[in-house]
């Protein structure tokens, strides 16, 4: 399953990659792709819980917008 998450609140390199290893230190996620031009990131994997997705990206300091 692919969920595609938009983000607010990304402004450098640093914050994909905090992002990044927010989202990858989660269960049933396998991929992790950041994109801070498209403001979004993209994971995949058997079972991603939008609610453990959402919680790992406001722990980090930014805001979900939306996931789809």
């Amino acid at each position: 399953m692919i969920k595609t998450i938009f983000i607010g609140g990304m402004h450098c390199e640093h914050c994909t990659k905090a992002v990044n290893d927010a989202l990858k230190a989660l269960p049933g996620i396998t991929s992790v792709t950041v994109s801070l031009e498209d403001n979004c990131a993209t994971v995949s994997g058997p079972a991603p819980d939008e609610a453990a997705i959402k919680a790992a990206i406001e722990d980090t300091g930014f805001d979900v917008i939306e996931i789809a």
